[in-house]
């Protein structure tokens, strides 16, 4: 069965499969759905009478069919993750949802790769961070716990009839407020991913010098967007005490990565594109690259922009030193020159003495 007959199946049997388990009325339809690093083909559920659908990724399930899933079985899962998630019931009114001023209270920051999000980015208000583009969301709650967000468009900004200059202003405000940064040691982390917490950890054995740190927010969604923060260069080079290599873990955290000065950013790239090719989703992939910041200079560049400025110093650095050198090697000499001339000086006018007597 190609893709296109088995959306067409897929939709008329969930359909019949819902309403019969719910006694529910939905409509359902065909949608391509574009999300920043990534874009899938999807059926769009919609209750009747409601304003909010699901979007179900038929992708997914065609690839399961194609790998021997049986097809009922598929239906049933499908349906059994409408039930799970058609009743998100945002915390607010959906009539809200044009309204700036109440929606700006939920601004959250995210940072993607601009190459792999060129035409998206068209439609969408970003700022740029060397090849990583900044965008907004508005988190949306629901009462039952669950969490959505709502991408910032040029069209959407329209119709909240405000501009993207103010919503980078608000965002740079309220974001860091909303969604604070949260830095840990590698450790740390580590500990915690594991269920146990430091203080169950024997003494002994925890890391005196932390050279790797973790920087997400509190929820760890979207949470790299923290680099983009105002104040966060700073901050993290306080908790790090030093200047710092920034890995794109993912879209959710990046990892900080003490400058011992000795680091060798080629190998951290090579680290971060093999975590890409083999670990981090498709979706959740933020760039290949790694990026550092100068607390002299207060500069975030790439990391490799970043060597060829320190080997334009150092070899600066050593040019002056090597003028220094003959600069002074030069005056030594004049000196020993000076004197030799004013010896000759004084031998010339030094009147030579005979027995007393003046020649």
């Amino acid at each position: 069965m190609d893709f296109e007959t088995f959306r067409e199946h897929f939709m008329e049997d969930i359909k019949d499969a819902y309403e019969r388990a719910t006694e529910r009325e939905v409509a359902v339809s065909a949608e391509t759905v574009n999300k920043l690093n990534d874009s899938y083909e999807a059926i769009m559920i919609t209750p009747k009478g409601s304003k909010i659908g699901l979007n179900l990724n038929v992708d997914n399930f065609y690839e399961a069919y194609n790998q021997g899933k049986d097809y009922g079985e598929l239906v049933d899962k499908a349906v059994e993750v409408i039930q799970e998630n058609i009743e998100f019931k945002p915390s607010i009114e959906v009539s809200a949802f044009t309204d700036y001023e109440q929606m700006k209270q939920t601004i959250a920051i995210e940072v993607v790769s601009a190459e792999r999000n060129k035409e998206m980015l068209e439609n969408i208000p970003h700022q740029m961070m060397e090849d990583m583009a900044v965008v907004y969301r508005f988190v949306i709650e629901s009462d039952n716990g669950g969490r959505g967000t709502i991408l910032a468009t040029h069209k959407l900004l329209e119709s909240m009839e405000t501009t993207a200059e103010q919503l980078f202003e608000d965002a740079m405000k309220i974001a860091p407020e909303k969604h604070p940064v949260v830095i840990k040691g590698m450790f740390e982390v580590l500990m915690d991913t594991m269920g146990n917490g430091t203080d169950s950890f024997p003494l002994e054995e925890l890391p005196t010098d932390e050279k790797m740190f973790v920087a997400t927010v509190p929820d760890k969604i979207h949470g790299a967007g923290v680099i983009a923060y105002p104040d966060f260069m700073e901050q993290a080079k306080e908790a790090l005490g030093c200047d710092f290599f920034i890995l794109p873990s993912s879209i959710h955290e990046v990892i900080l990565v003490k400058d011992d000065g000795a680091t060798d950013y080629s190998e951290l790239k090579g680290i971060v594109e093999m975590v890409n090719a083999e670990q981090v989703p498709i979706d959740e992939q933020l760039t290949d690259n790694v990026y550092h910041y100068d607390s002299q200079d207060k500069v975030f560049e790439l990391a490799e922009k970043f060597e060829a400025r320190k080997q334009e110093r150092e070899a600066a650095s050593l040019e002056k030193g090597e003028k220094g050198s003959l600069l002074k090697n030069l005056k030594d000499k004049q000196t020993i020159v000076d004197k030799a001339v004013s010896s000759i000086d004084a031998s010339i006018k030094t009147p030579k003495l005979k027995e007393g007597v003046a020649l």
